[in-house]
């Protein structure tokens, strides 16, 4: 399959939102969180956006912060049963009259009881074309009392059965990730290998490191960082969402962005509440990193790599002729 859609590839423009959200507290309710997405879904529209990219677990507080014990209360407050459900329903219906395709990060409870860290790709018809479950789950999970918060996805989320698959929307091939998911150079590698041209992800990071003192600012630092170079790595447009300020007396980094094929910033948040930044985006740019840096099908040689999918910890260094067998597999 070529990467290229259409023969008017570089001169194609997509309109692209990102919605960043400030604080999701555990006293608020879905509908009042829905009706904040609803207002950032319009101010996007509005201006031009054909797809508006909202953050991981969007509808809730990052609930992984919190040791609980109760699954039942855990799962009637923070996961969704269905989707749409009954407070999301009118996010869905609202896509559709301004004929916007969204995504969306949530908890999800799957019919036979198992959850997921997961996202969606919904089309200007509001229709689900994708969904997406975490595969790279951070911190831990056991009860960490002397942290001075938990960081739980191990404890209430499994790993994602999905792979990092592209979907077909909106006239070009998107892919979705999930937070810690864009720090891993393979996420983004998959995806433009199945000719993505954006990939789109939402995220909560804290702003402090419970393992160990690192220092704040790094935090945005390597976000931005691991955006810019895998877009530029895999000829791909990356808009990524945050949910983000003091959160029950929590921070976490705000640093929603739009990146370009370049590596550039093309838009980024200023603030950390409610804020919708908008790129007009050239779909085709990557197609000119794609064709004369990386250029897959020239100069990628998967033989050598084969470290990559057949060791999950580092090992001890390969000798020439176990490298002559690597090639040789």
């Amino acid at each position: 399959m070529g990467r290229q859609l259409n023969s008017n590839a570089s001169k194609e423009r997509f309109g692209l939102a990102v919605a960043q959200m400030g604080p999701v507290d555990l006293a608020d309710d879905r509908r009042r969180v829905v009706a904040r997405l609803i207002e950032m879904m319009r101010e996007a529209a509005a201006r031009g956006a054909r797809m508006v990219v909202f953050p991981e677990l969007a509808l809730t507080t990052f609930f992984p912060r919190y040791w609980m014990e109760d699954q039942a209360e855990v799962d009637a407050r923070f996961f969704e049963a269905e989707m749409p459900g009954p407070d999301t329903r009118v996010l869905f219906e609202l896509a559709a009259q301004l004929k916007v395709g969204f995504y969306l990060g949530y908890g999800e409870l799957t019919p036979d009881g198992h959850r997921y860290n997961s996202s969606i790709l919904v089309d200007e018809n509001a229709r689900i074309v994708a969904r997406y479950r975490k595969i790279h789950l951070p911190g831990h999970s056991d009860h960490k009392p002397d942290a001075p918060f938990q960081h739980l996805e191990k404890k209430y989320f499994e790993v994602g059965n999905d792979g990092f698959g592209v979907a077909d929307m909106l006239g070009t091939r998107i892919g979705q990730c999930l937070c810690n998911d864009r720090r891993w150079p393979e996420t983004y590698r998959v995806m433009s290998l199945q000719s993505a041209r954006l990939v789109v992800l939402g995220y909560n990071t804290p702003s402090w490191n419970i393992h160990w003192s690192e220092p704040p600012h790094l935090r945005m630092f390597h976000h931005l960082l691991s955006l810019q170079a895998n877009a530029y790595q895999n000829g791909l447009w990356v808009a990524a969402a945050a949910k983000c300020g003091s959160e029950d007396g929590f921070h976490m980094i705000g640093g929603s962005a739009i990146v370009a094929p370049t590596g550039e910033i093309v838009a980024q948040a200023q603030g950390e509440q409610d804020e919708v930044i908008f790129a007009n985006c050239d779909l085709g740019l990557g197609e000119t990193f794609l064709e004369h840096v990386f250029n897959f099908a020239k100069h990628r040689r998967p033989e050598h790599y084969r470290l990559i999918v057949e060791r999950t910890g580092a090992g001890a260094p390969l000798t020439p002729s176990d490298l002559s067998t690597q090639e040789k597999k």
